[in-house]
């Protein structure tokens, strides 16, 4: 008798899921939305960007004149590294802050991520490929040898190119003009002392006192 009690009062499984059951199909009525793990995939949207029409630019760079076809927005650092193959100046921070892509436009040190090819058009662009002439190397790649003015060598490019810059207008720059100079370009080894003293050692050679 008290067992049958008990399931007089009690409910069965069968019972309870045809109730909860109900409850879920109601819902789905009511708010349009499936209990949670039986929502429909919806399937995914899939934007198609348009190509960006490319222009004709014409870059003079180490002496050779180069024609390229670029999108307006391509920058001066990844058309010598992407169309050009001058692996020389490093793809770093992308934003101007390292000193690593440095160029000179015109004899003068300049972030090759901050400029866009475009704007290098009538430009004479020297990277660090060209600074070596007839097997023979710059004064300043010479002194960073030398002095040993390197570890890894990712950002020697840079110092190098920013070095060549300053002394192209100061013939006899101060430990401080070199600094200042150099202050740009980041070297995550640490030899900064060595390379103000290749910097210096350069500006000698290149004033023929070495």
């Amino acid at each position: 008798m008290a067992a049958e009690g008990r399931k007089e009062k009690g409910v069965s499984r069968r019972e309870f899921l045809k109730v909860t059951g109900a409850g879920a199909a109601l819902t789905e009525l009511l708010t349009g939305c499936k209990p949670e793990g039986e929502a429909e995939a919806v399937p995914a949207k899939i934007v198609r960007v348009p190509k960006a029409k490319t222009v004709p630019v014409t870059l003079r760079v180490n002496g050779k004149v180069y024609k390229l076809q670029l999108e307006p927005r391509v920058a001066l650092l990844d058309a010598l590294r992407n169309h050009l193959n001058l692996t020389g100046a490093k793809k770093v921070c992308d934003r101007g802050e390292c000193g690593a892509c440095t160029v000179l436009i015109d004899g003068k040190p300049v972030y090759s991520c901050m400029m866009l090819a475009v704007e290098a058009e009538g430009h004479d662009i020297v990277t660090i490929e060209g600074l070596a002439k007839d097997g023979k190397l710059h004064p300043v790649q010479e002194a960073f040898v030398e002095h040993d003015a390197m570890q890894c060598g990712f950002c020697t490019p840079g110092f190098i190119m920013a070095a060549v810059g300053l002394l192209n207008q100061t013939k006899v720059p101060t430990p401080e003009q070199v600094r200042t100079a150099l202050s740009g370009n980041i070297c995550r080894c640490g030899v900064y002392p060595r390379i103000l003293e290749a910097v210096l050692d350069a500006a000698k050679r290149m004033r023929g006192g070495a």
